[in-house]
């Protein structure tokens, strides 16, 4: 295929992150092409839950960041046409210690005071909730903004979105180069021919780092692995997302009073219903590469600490594991920028497990860095690229 295709926008990475992006620009009114080296929804997309949270992010930037993208995927549920099984039930997480309590207590305060609708758990709040809970966990607390989607279907409906407005797709097609001309046109080859486009927004999630070296720039990106197992059809265990309270230490690397394997493989109970009310169970957090397989070691580390918190999970059956790969960045928060030292070069990448739920306000941030808005949706300083080099410098 010889010919050249152009585009105002071309977007690389077909998965929710990209699908988000190429529905607010191309609304915007831009010509958008994006590009995916597989299937859409083939990557990270595939790979997770599908939870919009603001009940596991730092209170401030980052939990304000997560309630605007709420508020975004609400509009999406009545503007897409296709249904991606929104539901916003809230979500839940739960102490088994007075030290995690009083720890909660601190996050719900903090959290208020940020303005967001946190209140504090007791144990009857717990048994309500559900029967299945242990009866030794003393409390927790919810979000009452948390909702959820299925990921495949908020991908695709995002994507369906775009292309009725206009957007094109090309799927299996691999950037294999780029290169960027005297005149800031990029020219951008490919496993199935070349295209050229004013801008370019580098989506490819925990592959991001491998298309910034094709224009000159690093991108501190890792892969960080994740199982999850998806549990059978029973009777409804819980009606919206559970977590421990120790999953956040083992997000963000604080200390906890676990077992050595539960540690090593950075394991905490993620409980979430689906709509057909089967449900997932995670979750586990490792450096490994790009190695996917699973390892049913981290998977019988899950089982325990399921059961820990839900013992009738014991006599419960599985259906399947799987793992995917969460693009992590040291401080935890996506890269939603351009790149100075490349004119035209974006990249909305590195959201580690909250691609899901940023993937609305990273696409309409996108949509305002491309048309040069004065004001955004949020600030996007903490979110720029050139942090990570400001760091550096004064180290």
């Amino acid at each position: 295929m010889n010919d050249i295709r152009h585009t105002e926008v071309l977007v690389i990475g077909g998965g929710v992150i990209g699908g988000a992006i190429a529905y607010y620009v191309s609304k915007s009114g831009l010509e958008v092409t994006v590009l995916e080296k597989g299937d859409l929804a083939s990557g990270t997309s595939s790979k997770c839950d599908g939870n919009i949270l603001a009940i596991d992010k730092d209170p401030g930037f980052d939990s304000q960041m997560s309630l605007k993208s709420q508020q975004l995927v609400k509009q999406l549920s009545k503007d897409l046409e296709l249904p991606f099984e929104y539901r916003a039930p809230g979500s839940m997480l739960v102490c088994e210690s007075e030290e995690e309590m009083a720890a909660a207590k601190k996050w719900v305060d903090q959290q208020k005071k940020a303005g967001l609708s946190f209140r504090m758990l007791d144990r009857e709040d717990l048994q309500q909730e559900s029967p299945y809970f242990a009866d030794d966990l003393l409390g927790g607390l919810e979000c009452h903004t948390d909702a959820t989607v299925n990921p495949y279907l908020l991908t695709y409906a995002l994507f369906h979105g775009a292309e009725k407005q206009g957007a094109k797709r090309h799927v299996h097609t691999e950037v294999t180069r780029i290169q960027q001309d005297a005149t800031g046109m990029f020219h951008i080859f490919t496993s199935r021919g070349r295209f050229t486009a004013k801008k370019v927004i580098n989506a490819a999630g925990v592959w991001a780092p491998l298309i910034g070296a094709m224009v000159g720039v690093k991108i501190p990106i890792q892969p960080r692995k994740g199982h999850m197992v998806v549990a059978a059809r029973h009777e409804p265990v819980g009606l919206r997302k559970v977590m421990e309270f120790g999953y956040l230490l083992s997000k963000f690397g604080g200390h906890r009073k676990v077992d050595a394997e539960t540690k090593r493989y950075g394991v905490a109970l993620v409980f979430e219903p689906t709509e057909s009310q089967n449900f997932l169970i995670g979750s586990s957090r490792q450096f490994a590469g790009f190695d996917t397989r699973v390892d049913i070691r981290v998977i019988r580390s899950i089982a325990r600490r399921a059961i820990r918190f839900y013992p009738k999970m014991a006599d419960m059956l599985t259906i399947r594991t799987y793992a995917g790969l969460r693009p992590w960045t040291e401080d935890h928060l996506p890269i939603i920028s351009e790149v100075d030292e490349v004119p035209g070069f974006y990249i909305a990448a590195g959201h580690e497990g909250d691609g899901i739920s940023l993937a609305a306000v990273t696409g309409k941030l996108m949509e305002e860095l491309i048309r040069g808005e004065a004001e955004t949706s949020i600030p996007t300083e903490p979110l720029r690229y050139n942090r990570f080099q400001r760091k550096d410098a004064t180290r």
